[in-house]
């Protein structure tokens, strides 16, 4: 019998892809700017963490030709990348020779106000929690559903970002960002240990943090920790760095290494 989809007969493709049926797979979202795919080494590097973790035969230099050349065709925008096992039969076993499938998605680049960087934001305290699973934590994996909800709980223009904690209470990441404190002149950022994405622009400001001599240290983080920072900010591969002015009762201003950072990381993406 024929697959239906919205009440119609479905088209043989899709419906049997266990990215879309549990999840199973990884995605990468990368910013292009004049037809170049922006920090894609690193964006490659992640990918093939994921598939050797999950264990999906990706190949990562057909991956990076495919999307230089997707990149060229776009010009402006983002591409994003959807990496699944492929298709199965019915049951969570994965087949034992899997084809995977890949998806290339472009859209137009996100068009945020410019005063999220110069001014800051304000950053609304999510309820959902993000799960320990030390085993997915770090990837860019298809499951998003914590971080749909979490986006889900405010509607207010007010903030332009989520803080997500861990089951513990420790701060570990924005809903679609990676979070930054800076205390006496040491930039700290959320060891990903059990949950989180290790996202590649927080790999980058790590990298340039340590050639500009900033002390820099990845930890486990307290919410007094980030309460009594002197500097907060948030990053992400396509809008660079924004700086927090506000959580909860804390307020803060926009500090000199976080203002140092977006210079840094300015001219890199230029």
């Amino acid at each position: 019998m024929q697959d239906w989809l919205n009440g119609q007969p479905l088209d043989p493709g899709l419906q049997r892809d266990r990215g879309l049926a549990y999840g199973d797979g990884l995605f990468e979202t990368i910013a292009v700017r004049r037809g170049q795919p922006r920090l894609l080494d690193r964006h490659l590097q992640r990918l093939a963490t994921g598939c050797q973790r999950l264990r999906i035969s990706g190949d990562i230099a057909q991956l990076d030709a495919e999307i230089r050349a997707y990149a060229t065709l776009l010009g402006e925008g983002v591409a994003k990348l959807l990496l699944t096992r492929g298709d199965g039969l019915r049951g969570y076993a994965p087949p034992a020779e899997p084809e995977v499938r890949r998806l290339l998605l472009g859209s137009p680049a996100p068009a945020y106000p410019a005063v999220h960087a110069t001014e800051g934001i304000a950053l609304y305290p999510c309820t959902t929690r993000l799960a320990h699973q030390p085993l997915l934590a770090g990837l860019k994996h298809l499951n998003r559903l914590e971080q749909v909800l979490a986006r889900g709980e405010w509607s207010s223009t007010e903030y332009a970002e989520g803080l997500m904690l861990a089951q513990d209470g420790r701060p570990i990441e924005g809903v679609f960002s990676n979070l930054f404190l800076v205390r006496a002149g040491r930039l700290l950022t959320p060891a990903l240990d059990d949950c989180g994405v290790a996202g590649v622009m927080r790999g980058l400001l790590l990298d340039i943090a340590a050639a500009e001599g900033i002390p820099t240290e990845v930890l486990s983080l307290s919410l007094d920790d980030l309460l009594g920072a002197d500097e907060v900010f948030l990053c992400n591969s396509q809008y660079g760095i924004w700086p927090v002015r506000r959580y909860a009762a804390a307020n803060w201003s926009v500090g000199p290494v976080t203002r140092k950072l977006q210079g840094s990381i300015n001219e890199i993406l230029e």
